[in-house]
């Protein structure tokens, strides 16, 4: 048989094996209210089911006004500390915040100053990779997407660990501490190899300053000449510290208790969690945000038209433009109600990104795009709790006026989130002790056995 018609009468298999799959697949949505199934293991009004308990953050979206619960402007814990006093405290002493924020993730507690310099030390030490692991791993298979190419990179490095297998803390301090510092380099190695060899661009490897943060380094790999502003690096430490941890409910977080919860190694634990993060509901979101304002700019002849934003976005939700998925990406949250911290706060430094990019006229269109979706939305959806822009809004705007690829920002949200899963996964075999297993009712219907032939 030629090789086309073969290649056409396969997919002609699968297409009909396809259509038998759903027809026997798709179960009934009234079904799940009649057995009170919380899809999503959430209730209508957002709430999660409890599955568990953390020390590690904490999100507050209501209070108690006269004994009722009413929604309020959204707060966010990390140890118990807020996060904007955490902001605060060390854009006030001018200096990098992220591993400040690792270290109380990990410990539960704010450092010292010698304490915070000795693990920013131990960070930079263990900041380098096995003896030609970029060569034999990272560059002999190169990919177009940098989340596989990360989680690929983390399995691979189980293989080079003389006690993979150990979940005595101790041990898996070490893991968590040396994925924290190499996820930069496994991210920017595996960018690299792809724009060299699936691009045909220039290949840069930078050997990085162990002395440098997190989001210095980041810019110091990436960028051919390895320099960067304060400002820039700045404003990336930032976005690193508002990703860092978000709760034991985020899809990712409850992944690692979950494959955690199995007994398994560090390695294929993070990898599960980067399988989960690589979806588009979950840390892929900015990238859609950043595509949705580059169509929003190409149809939108006057962006200070608040009329034509609010036509396009309408048409948005009506899925008549853009992906025509009817969401408005980067609008919302799962568990904030007014507003979301992390956006709050970003937003301010975005502001002072953009004036000294010259990129003011693009930062008012983000603005009123927030001010006028909500109002959009309100008109057209049945909403159970407020709707306000989220950290996803403002965070991929960053990363394009910082000259990251967009192949980077998934990757980039895994850097900063290391830390809440390193956090999670050791809190897990702590605390855990019993492999989690929820229930699944079944409604199939018994059936009666017959033989092959009489089939």
């Amino acid at each position: 048989m030629p090789k086309d018609l073969a290649y056409y009468e396969t997919n002609r298999e699968l297409t009909k094996l396809s259509d038998k799959l759903l027809r026997n697949s798709v179960i009934d949505k009234e079904l799940y209210a009649k057995y009170d199934v919380k899809r999503g293991l959430r209730d209508l009004d957002g709430k999660g089911v409890r599955t568990g308990l953390t020390d590690i953050s904490e999100i507050v979206q209501n209070k108690i006004v006269d004994g009722k619960t009413v929604p309020a402007d959204g707060q966010l814990f990390y140890r118990g500390y807020n996060i904007g006093d955490i902001v605060k405290g060390f854009v006030d002493d001018g200096r990098f915040g992220f591993e400040e924020v690792v270290y109380l993730l990990l410990f539960g507690e704010m450092p010292n100053i010698e304490q915070l310099s000795e693990f920013r030390n131990m960070l930079g030490e263990y900041r380098t990779l096995p003896a030609n692991f970029v060569r034999d791993v990272i560059m002999k298979a190169p990919s177009a997407d940098m989340m596989n190419t990360l989680a690929r990179s983390v399995l691979t490095l189980f293989c080079y660990d003389s006690n993979p297998n150990d979940t005595s803390i101790e041990n898996v301090l070490r893991q968590c501490m040396q994925l924290v510092s190499v996820f930069p380099l496994l991210s920017v190695y595996g960018y690299q190899a792809y724009n060299h060899y699936l691009r045909n661009q220039s290949l840069y490897i930078h050997v990085p300053d162990p002395k440098m943060s997190t989001a210095e380094v980041v810019l110091t790999l990436l960028r051919p000449d390895q320099k960067y502003t304060e400002l820039e690096a700045k404003v990336l430490d930032m976005a690193l510290v508002l990703h860092a941890e978000h709760g034991g409910g985020n899809n990712s977080s409850f992944t690692t208790h979950v494959v955690t919860s199995s007994g398994t190694d560090t390695y294929s634990a993070i990898s599960a969690a980067l399988g989960s993060l690589k979806g588009p509901k979950h840390g892929g979101a900015n990238i859609l945000v950043s595509k949705m304002f580059d169509d929003l700019k190409r149809n939108v002849s006057d962006w200070e038209d608040d009329e034509q934003i609010e036509e396009y976005l309408s048409n948005v939700l009506d899925k008549k433009a853009f992906d025509r998925s009817g969401l408005i990406y980067g609008m919302g949250h799962a568990v904030y109600t007014i507003s979301d911290p992390r956006a709050r706060i970003l937003k301010t430094y975005v502001g002072k990104l953009a004036e000294a990019k010259n990129l003011g006229r693009e930062y008012d269109l983000y603005q009123r795009v927030e001010r006028i979706a909500p109002e959009v939305i309100g008109k057209k959806k049945k909403i159970y709790k407020g709707v306000s822009a989220n950290v996803d809004f403002y965070s991929g705007f960053i990363y394009d006026m910082l000259g990251l690829p967009t192949e980077l920002y998934t990757p980039l949200f895994a850097i900063a989130r290391i830390a809440g899963w390193s956090a999670h996964r050791i809190e897990e075999l702590i605390n855990g002790n019993k492999i989690i297993r929820p229930a699944y009712m079944s409604i199939s219907t018994h059936k009666e056995y017959q033989k092959l032939s009489d089939r």
